[in-house]
């Protein structure tokens, strides 16, 4: 009969390297997309020219700061400062053909937009308050920020 101690499995020194590197990987991933800072700069969302009106007292089409921002891989600017209560329009440009870059959401303003692979999408939103508001891809993996600043 056998005793406790020979009926016992023990992990080998291998079997804890898989586990350890595992474990490394799952938490390298969840770092790189949900924590990882990106190292691109802010932009600010600048008029094509000088701040006018319409007849009607509104902003005319060439006085709505604008930005483009590439989609490849991620968002560059990943960063946009625009000013609280102005409206912005931000064109994406997307350049790759993956499926998580496929569509764009604005959740604080209910934006989902589809972005076709090698064109240009515009999307115009007007930040009421000052704060951060995030956009991303749909999988919630491409990841920025507009940032509304008084």
């Amino acid at each position: 009969m056998l005793t406790t101690e020979e009926n016992m499995e023990f992990i080998t020194r291998a079997e804890w390297l898989v586990i350890g590197g595992g474990v490394a990987a799952i938490v390298w991933v969840n770092w790189y997309f949900f924590f990882a800072g990106r190292a691109a700069a802010a932009v600010v969302a600048r008029p094509a020219s000088a701040d006018t009106t319409t007849a009607r007292g509104d902003q005319s089409d060439a006085t709505i700061p604008h930005v483009t921002i590439a989609v490849d891989g991620g968002y560059a600017p990943s960063t946009v400062r625009v000013r609280a209560g102005r409206p912005v329009r931000l064109v994406f440009d997307r350049r790759d053909s993956s499926t998580c870059s496929e569509e764009v959401v604005l959740p604080d303003f209910g934006i989902r937009r589809f972005l076709p692979s090698g064109r240009q999408t515009v999307v115009e939103v007007t930040p009421a308050k000052a704060g951060t508001y995030e956009f991303m891809c749909g999988m919630s993996m491409l990841r920025g920020r507009l940032i509304a600043e008084e």
